[in-house]
């Protein structure tokens, strides 16, 4: 990844989701997973977890529902989802 002033907003967006007040449902918290995996790593690879890997099955659903989406717009989108969990306090 490149260094510049996205990277620098969104290193400070994942330090401020370990600091929420309140811990998000597990939706959204799939919805970070997706768009922080896709901002770091691109698309998902590899197969997905099967048999009773419900959590490894669900966070591998959750990021490929983000495939095809640039790098760039998955941290532009995990740092919007960010101030707005911020700004519910």
């Amino acid at each position: 990844m490149t260094s510049g002033p996205l990277q620098q907003i969104f290193e400070q967006a994942q330090q401020d989701v370990q600091g929420l007040s309140s811990r998000p449902g597990n939706d959204v918290l799939l919805k970070l997973y997706a768009l922080y995996k896709q901002g770091t790593a691109g698309d998902v690879t590899g197969k997905r977890p099967g048999g009773f890997d419900f959590v490894g099955g669900a966070k591998y659903d959750a990021w490929a529902g983000v495939q095809g989406l640039s790098q760039e717009d998955a941290q532009r989108e995990y740092v919007a989802l960010v101030e707005t969990l911020k700004a519910r306090g």
